[in-house]
Protein backbone atom coordinates (compact mmCIF):
# COMPACT_ATOMS: atom_id res chain seq x y z
CA UNK A 1 0.00 0.00 0.00
CA UNK A 2 2.86 2.73 0.94
CA UNK A 3 3.90 2.48 -2.77
CA UNK A 4 0.48 3.60 -3.85
CA UNK A 5 1.04 6.51 -1.38
CA UNK A 6 4.39 7.52 -2.34
CA UNK A 7 3.22 7.63 -6.48
CA UNK A 8 -0.17 9.77 -5.57
CA UNK A 9 2.31 12.23 -2.83
CA UNK A 10 4.87 12.48 -5.65
CA UNK A 11 1.88 14.22 -8.41
CA UNK A 12 -0.45 15.90 -5.40
CA UNK A 13 2.18 17.51 -3.00
CA UNK A 14 4.89 20.53 -3.81
CA UNK A 15 6.63 22.31 -1.33
CA UNK A 16 5.30 25.29 -0.60
CA UNK A 17 6.87 27.56 2.35
CA UNK A 18 3.91 29.60 3.21
CA UNK A 19 1.16 30.70 0.01
CA UNK A 20 1.59 34.25 1.13
CA UNK A 21 5.41 33.74 0.15
CA UNK A 22 4.70 31.97 -3.15
CA UNK A 23 6.24 33.33 -6.33
CA UNK A 24 7.21 32.90 -9.41
CA UNK A 25 10.70 34.31 -9.29
CA UNK A 26 11.42 31.13 -6.95
CA UNK A 27 8.68 28.52 -7.44
CA UNK A 28 9.67 25.07 -8.46
CA UNK A 29 6.67 23.50 -9.76
CA UNK A 30 6.23 26.52 -12.39
CA UNK A 31 6.23 25.43 -16.26
CA UNK A 32 9.46 24.58 -18.44
CA UNK A 33 8.28 27.34 -20.28
CA UNK A 34 8.87 30.29 -18.08
CA UNK A 35 12.67 28.85 -17.70
CA UNK A 36 12.64 31.42 -20.79
CA UNK A 37 11.57 34.69 -18.63
CA UNK A 38 13.39 37.17 -16.94
CA UNK A 39 12.94 38.66 -13.85
CA UNK A 40 11.07 41.46 -15.46
CA UNK A 41 9.03 39.12 -16.86
CA UNK A 42 8.39 36.63 -14.16
CA UNK A 43 7.07 39.60 -12.64
CA UNK A 44 4.26 40.64 -14.72
CA UNK A 45 3.22 36.98 -14.47
CA UNK A 46 3.41 36.67 -10.52
CA UNK A 47 1.05 39.98 -10.79
CA UNK A 48 -1.12 38.54 -12.69
CA UNK A 49 -1.78 35.03 -11.83
CA UNK A 50 -3.45 33.15 -8.84
CA UNK A 51 -3.44 29.75 -7.34
CA UNK A 52 -6.54 27.35 -7.26
CA UNK A 53 -6.47 23.89 -5.83
CA UNK A 54 -9.56 21.70 -6.81
CA UNK A 55 -10.42 17.95 -5.37
CA UNK A 56 -11.09 14.74 -7.58
CA UNK A 57 -13.77 15.62 -9.81
CA UNK A 58 -13.89 19.13 -10.00
CA UNK A 59 -13.81 20.98 -13.80
CA UNK A 60 -10.73 23.49 -13.54
CA UNK A 61 -12.24 24.91 -17.04
CA UNK A 62 -15.19 23.93 -19.21
CA UNK A 63 -15.14 24.04 -22.56
CA UNK A 64 -17.69 26.35 -24.47
CA UNK A 65 -16.56 28.99 -21.86
CA UNK A 66 -14.91 32.49 -22.18
CA UNK A 67 -10.97 32.07 -21.93
CA UNK A 68 -9.77 34.56 -19.71
CA UNK A 69 -6.38 32.85 -18.10
CA UNK A 70 -3.69 30.54 -19.18
CA UNK A 71 -3.15 27.34 -16.73
CA UNK A 72 0.12 25.91 -15.50
CA UNK A 73 -0.51 22.96 -13.53
CA UNK A 74 1.60 22.82 -10.32
CA UNK A 75 0.89 19.41 -8.91
CA UNK A 76 -1.56 16.75 -9.25
CA UNK A 77 -3.28 15.22 -12.80
CA UNK A 78 -6.01 16.25 -14.65
CA UNK A 79 -7.76 14.99 -18.31
CA UNK A 80 -7.69 16.82 -20.88
CA UNK A 81 -11.01 16.21 -23.02
CA UNK A 82 -13.21 17.24 -25.69
CA UNK A 83 -16.99 16.97 -25.03
CA UNK A 84 -19.05 14.90 -27.91
CA UNK A 85 -22.82 14.13 -28.14
CA UNK A 86 -24.59 12.41 -25.76
CA UNK A 87 -22.16 12.77 -22.88
CA UNK A 88 -19.42 10.89 -24.94
CA UNK A 89 -16.30 12.64 -24.21
CA UNK A 90 -12.33 12.27 -26.18
CA UNK A 91 -9.70 12.26 -23.62
CA UNK A 92 -7.00 14.47 -25.76
CA UNK A 93 -4.50 14.09 -23.16
CA UNK A 94 -3.28 13.68 -19.71
CA UNK A 95 -2.10 16.68 -18.01
CA UNK A 96 1.35 16.21 -15.62
CA UNK A 97 2.86 18.93 -13.43
CA UNK A 98 4.03 21.21 -14.96
CA UNK A 99 2.26 21.04 -17.98
CA UNK A 100 1.08 24.33 -19.57
CA UNK A 101 -2.49 24.67 -20.84
CA UNK A 102 -3.48 27.16 -23.15
CA UNK A 103 -5.12 26.36 -26.61
CA UNK A 104 -6.47 27.50 -29.94
CA UNK A 105 -8.85 30.38 -28.02
CA UNK A 106 -5.54 32.48 -26.89
CA UNK A 107 -5.59 34.24 -30.50
CA UNK A 108 -8.63 32.76 -32.36
CA UNK A 109 -11.52 33.09 -30.07
CA UNK A 110 -10.62 33.34 -26.85
CA UNK A 111 -12.75 30.36 -25.99
CA UNK A 112 -12.30 26.71 -24.33
CA UNK A 113 -12.30 24.38 -26.45
CA UNK A 114 -11.77 21.46 -24.04
CA UNK A 115 -12.80 20.45 -20.68
CA UNK A 116 -10.14 19.92 -17.63
CA UNK A 117 -11.09 17.90 -15.12
CA UNK A 118 -8.94 17.13 -11.67
CA UNK A 119 -8.11 13.52 -11.25
CA UNK A 120 -6.84 14.13 -8.11
CA UNK A 121 -6.12 17.02 -5.92
CA UNK A 122 -4.30 19.36 -7.97
CA UNK A 123 -3.18 22.70 -7.81
CA UNK A 124 -3.31 24.82 -10.53
CA UNK A 125 -2.18 28.61 -11.63
CA UNK A 126 -4.26 30.94 -13.37
CA UNK A 127 -2.35 33.48 -15.17
CA UNK A 128 -4.51 36.27 -16.82
CA UNK A 129 -4.64 36.16 -20.79
CA UNK A 130 -3.58 39.81 -21.38
CA UNK A 131 -0.60 39.25 -19.50
CA UNK A 132 0.91 35.85 -21.26
CA UNK A 133 0.20 38.13 -24.45
CA UNK A 134 2.71 40.82 -23.45
CA UNK A 135 5.07 38.57 -21.95
CA UNK A 136 4.86 36.81 -25.74
CA UNK A 137 5.14 39.83 -27.60
CA UNK A 138 7.96 41.32 -24.83
CA UNK A 139 10.36 37.79 -25.21
CA UNK A 140 11.40 36.10 -28.56
CA UNK A 141 12.58 33.32 -26.73
CA UNK A 142 9.88 32.34 -24.74
CA UNK A 143 7.09 32.97 -27.78
CA UNK A 144 9.24 30.18 -29.94
CA UNK A 145 9.10 27.76 -26.63
CA UNK A 146 5.47 28.70 -26.55
CA UNK A 147 4.92 28.02 -30.25
CA UNK A 148 6.92 24.78 -29.72
CA UNK A 149 4.86 23.43 -27.33
CA UNK A 150 1.75 24.09 -28.86
CA UNK A 151 2.65 22.15 -32.19
CA UNK A 152 4.38 19.43 -29.69
CA UNK A 153 0.97 19.18 -28.20
CA UNK A 154 -0.98 19.48 -31.38
CA UNK A 155 1.03 16.64 -33.42
CA UNK A 156 0.07 14.18 -30.46
CA UNK A 157 -3.33 14.89 -30.99
CA UNK A 158 -2.58 14.42 -34.89
CA UNK A 159 -0.94 11.00 -34.16
CA UNK A 160 -4.12 10.07 -31.68
CA UNK A 161 -5.96 10.62 -34.50
CA UNK A 162 -4.51 8.12 -36.64
CA UNK A 163 -4.99 4.80 -34.29
CA UNK A 164 -8.46 5.93 -32.84
CA UNK A 165 -9.61 6.21 -36.74
CA UNK A 166 -7.44 3.30 -38.20
CA UNK A 167 -6.83 0.84 -35.50
CA UNK A 168 -9.27 -2.02 -34.06
CA UNK A 169 -10.45 -1.94 -30.31
CA UNK A 170 -7.91 -3.70 -28.96
CA UNK A 171 -4.86 -1.73 -30.83
CA UNK A 172 -6.70 1.37 -29.77
CA UNK A 173 -6.66 0.11 -25.92
CA UNK A 174 -3.08 -0.70 -26.11
CA UNK A 175 -2.32 2.28 -27.28
CA UNK A 176 -3.68 3.71 -24.45
CA UNK A 177 -1.85 2.01 -22.17
CA UNK A 178 1.17 2.24 -23.62
CA UNK A 179 0.88 6.15 -23.10
CA UNK A 180 -0.55 5.87 -19.83
CA UNK A 181 2.46 3.19 -18.73
CA UNK A 182 5.32 4.97 -20.31
CA UNK A 183 4.56 8.55 -20.81
CA UNK A 184 2.25 9.67 -17.95
CA UNK A 185 3.11 7.09 -15.06
CA UNK A 186 6.56 5.95 -16.58
CA UNK A 187 6.50 2.94 -14.72
CA UNK A 188 5.35 -0.36 -14.88
CA UNK A 189 2.09 0.13 -13.03
CA UNK A 190 0.09 2.55 -11.41
CA UNK A 191 -2.91 3.77 -8.77
CA UNK A 192 -6.68 3.37 -10.41
CA UNK A 193 -7.09 7.13 -10.63
CA UNK A 194 -8.19 6.59 -14.14
CA UNK A 195 -12.02 4.98 -14.13
CA UNK A 196 -12.82 2.11 -16.59
CA UNK A 197 -15.06 5.19 -18.26
CA UNK A 198 -12.13 7.28 -19.00
CA UNK A 199 -10.11 4.63 -20.52
CA UNK A 200 -12.98 4.20 -22.83
CA UNK A 201 -12.97 7.81 -23.23
CA UNK A 202 -9.24 7.76 -24.08
CA UNK A 203 -9.54 4.77 -26.60
CA UNK A 204 -12.53 6.07 -28.37
CA UNK A 205 -14.95 3.54 -27.12
CA UNK A 206 -18.07 2.35 -24.84
CA UNK A 207 -17.15 1.23 -21.22
CA UNK A 208 -18.48 -2.31 -21.87
CA UNK A 209 -16.14 -2.54 -24.87
CA UNK A 210 -12.91 -1.33 -23.04
CA UNK A 211 -13.48 -3.98 -19.95
CA UNK A 212 -14.05 -6.48 -22.37
CA UNK A 213 -10.76 -5.51 -23.85
CA UNK A 214 -8.97 -5.21 -20.20
CA UNK A 215 -10.47 -8.56 -19.02
CA UNK A 216 -9.06 -10.10 -22.48
CA UNK A 217 -5.69 -8.49 -21.53
CA UNK A 218 -5.82 -9.63 -18.55
CA UNK A 219 -7.08 -13.63 -19.62
CA UNK A 220 -3.62 -13.31 -21.53
CA UNK A 221 -1.43 -12.21 -19.24
CA UNK A 222 -0.31 -8.92 -20.70
CA UNK A 223 -1.79 -6.64 -17.51
CA UNK A 224 -3.64 -7.11 -14.08
CA UNK A 225 -5.68 -4.88 -12.67
CA UNK A 226 -8.06 -4.76 -10.14
CA UNK A 227 -9.42 -2.03 -7.80
CA UNK A 228 -6.01 -0.55 -6.59
CA UNK A 229 -3.99 -0.40 -10.20
CA UNK A 230 -3.21 -1.63 -13.36
CA UNK A 231 0.13 -3.16 -13.89
CA UNK A 232 2.10 -4.07 -17.14
CA UNK A 233 3.02 -7.84 -17.06
CA UNK A 234 4.10 -8.00 -20.53
CA UNK A 235 4.99 -5.09 -22.82
CA UNK A 236 6.12 -6.83 -25.77
CA UNK A 237 2.72 -8.27 -26.34
CA UNK A 238 1.34 -5.09 -26.03
CA UNK A 239 3.44 -3.52 -28.13
CA UNK A 240 2.95 -6.12 -31.10
CA UNK A 241 -1.12 -5.63 -30.22
CA UNK A 242 -0.40 -2.01 -30.97
CA UNK A 243 1.48 -2.64 -33.97
CA UNK A 244 -1.12 -4.93 -35.83
CA UNK A 245 -3.69 -2.97 -34.52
Amino acid sequence: MLIYINILYFYTMVEYLEKSTMNCLDCSCKSSLFCRLNNEDLKIIEHNRLNVVFKPGETIRKQGTQMTHVLSLNSGMAKLYLEGIENRNAILRIVKPTNFIGGPGIYLDQMHHYTVMALIETSVCFIDLNAIREVIRRNYSFAEEFMKDFSRNTLNVYNRLIYLTQKQMPGRMADSLLYLFEEIFEADHFPRILTRQDLADLSAMSRDSALKILRSFQHDGIIQFDDKELRLLDRESLKKISRIG
